[in-house]
């Protein structure tokens, strides 16, 4: 069993956790976030304590692998609904960018075309010169949007054009020399 489900997890103030019909759910100041949880699990909320317990229903391999799985889910959860989740990409090429149309995001990356990427409703797109930013309150969500613009362009060893995580060292290459 894991480390982390050895440990109660405890409820912050202004936040409600309830399980219901196999459907963990967080409210918090900042929204709500719902997760489906799988029967390996058995969920014990204590209101009077402020804590969340999982343990795993039998001894098996899948109980035992989701019941840590699960933990962290919930603690990201919890941590979302206080403060939101934030990703920053950095756009580096000549004539790369990206802007904000209503509710898309289109990027020009050096392609003869340009690529629109819809806008997920709980997530918000910031484009400043060269920098996209992407905020959230599930932390899923937020990093698939980022990875998923990402995936477009990475980044290439020579020039380092492409589309990287602000915090992502790209390992640069020696060009050819001249003879």
């Amino acid at each position: 069993m894991s480390r982390l489900a050895k440990k109660p997890i405890a409820i912050p103030e202004k936040t409600d956790v309830t399980f219901a019909g196999g459907t963990l759910t967080v409210k918090g100041p900042l929204g709500t976030l719902s997760k489906t949880i799988r029967p390996y699990v058995t969920v014990a909320i204590d209101a009077a304590a402020k804590t969340v317990t999982m343990t795993p229903v039998d001894g098996s391999i899948a109980a035992r692998a989701m019941v840590g799985t699960y933990v962290a889910h919930l603690k990201n959860m919890i941590a979302g609904v206080h403060k939101p989740y934030e990703k920053k990409l950095v756009i580096e090429g000549i004539g790369y960018k990206a802007d904000i149309k209503g509710k898309d995001l289109v990027l020009a990356l050096g392609y003869s075309h340009t690529i629109t990427m819809p806008i997920p409703a709980d997530l918000t797109i910031k484009s400043e010169k060269g920098q996209v930013t992407v905020t959230g309150i599930d932390a899923e969500k937020v990093g698939q949007f980022a990875a998923d613009i990402r995936a477009h362009k990475k980044p290439e060893p020579y020039l380092g054009k492409g589309v990287h995580y602000i915090d992502e060292v790209v390992r640069r290459k020696q060009g050819k020399k001249a003879a």
